[in-house]
């Protein structure tokens, strides 16, 4: 009779079939340091990611779904089988660098307090790519990842980034970007898992808060690492992308800051994109770039037509 796995990799792929391939080689060596399974979840990719997954790694536990279901819920398709002690939602478009799941892994075993550790990402080029974060205030939320970023006063981002922590530095953090994130059973049979109706973007943020509010630390691990590659999937879908973004957005701050912040937030953006709209189509009037500017004004429409009304509300 084999024993259960110590832990269990959970992945979500559509269609990035050759990043799919570099991560799940990269986790061939811890099949023998680790007592490791690994699940992916494909959902519903177009470009034969599935097909690869069962010639190249049978070892590899496939779902092949034949819809695209979302980030949240493909992960907890892929909980739902883990047999682990020990869970990692990691992102296809990742390689694990060197030692990084004992490292995570031994980590959380030796820290019973820890409910949830993540580990230094790394750019393709070597360089840190930013993970740690705080909560986000309501002033973050007009600020970070809009146009007015640019104009964002510095102390107000940087402690939102934990700017002020040094990046080789063990840190607890209020969350981690969900790129790879280890958590141990106890969490998940405690606070249940991904809220799915964020579909893409601010689902582990979500998570990550409702692990903090049960009790439990969450801490950046930097002698861990794992490069990532960002946003090989979205990219693929610009306009969605956007409205995934912000909608995900305004769910978080409609759940936990309430209606008047989200109302608040939600005309906010909803301006913005106008404004963006009209700045397009004028410089396309102008002549600079038309087809760019067409492309840019069809998206930011459908943006706006999408009304960017927050899921489950």
């Amino acid at each position: 009779m084999s024993l259960p796995p110590r832990l269990s990799v959970i992945i979500v792929s559509w269609n990035v079939r050759d990043l799919l391939r570099d991560c799940l080689r990269s986790l061939r060596p811890g099949r023998d340091t680790t007592n490791l399974e690994v699940i992916l979840v494909d959902s519903g990719s177009a470009d034969g990611s599935a097909a690869m997954v069962s010639a190249e790694f049978p070892w590899v536990h496939l779902v092949a779904r034949p819809d695209n279901v979302g980030f949240p819920k493909g992960n907890n398709i892929g909980l739902a089988l883990a047999g682990g002690q020990y869970l990692l939602l990691l992102n296809p478009d990742t390689v694990v660098l060197g030692d990084a799941l004992p490292t995570l892994v031994n980590y959380l075993a030796q820290h019973p307090d820890v409910g949830c550790v993540g580990p230094q990402l790394r750019n393709p080029d070597g360089t840190i790519q930013s993970s740690r974060r705080r909560f986000p205030t309501l002033a973050t939320a007009f600020f970070e990842s809009t146009w007015l970023q640019p104009v964002a006063p510095g102390r107000l981002l940087a402690h939102y980034y934990m700017q002020d922590q040094p990046d080789d530095a063990t840190s607890e953090v209020d969350w981690l970007t969900g790129a790879c994130l280890l958590v141990r059973r106890e969490v998940l049979e405690q606070v249940g898992g991904l809220d799915e109706d964020y579909f893409m973007y601010s689902e582990e943020l979500d998570w990550c808060r409702r692990i903090k509010t049960a009790g439990w630390r969450i801490v950046y691990l930097p002698a861990a690492q794992i490069m990532h590659h960002v946003g090989k999937s979205s990219e693929q879908a610009v306009t969605a992308r956007h409205i995934n973004f912000q909608r995900a957005k305004l769910r978080y701050f409609r759940k936990y800051h309430g209606r008047a912040a989200c109302l608040a937030l939600r005309l906010f953006l909803l301006l913005s994109y106008l404004g963006q709209m009209g700045l397009e189509s004028a410089k396309g009037l102008l002549g600079h770039k038309r087809a760019l500017r067409r492309q840019r004004v069809t998206a930011y429409w459908q943006v706006l037509r999408s009304g960017l009304r927050p899921a489950g509300y």
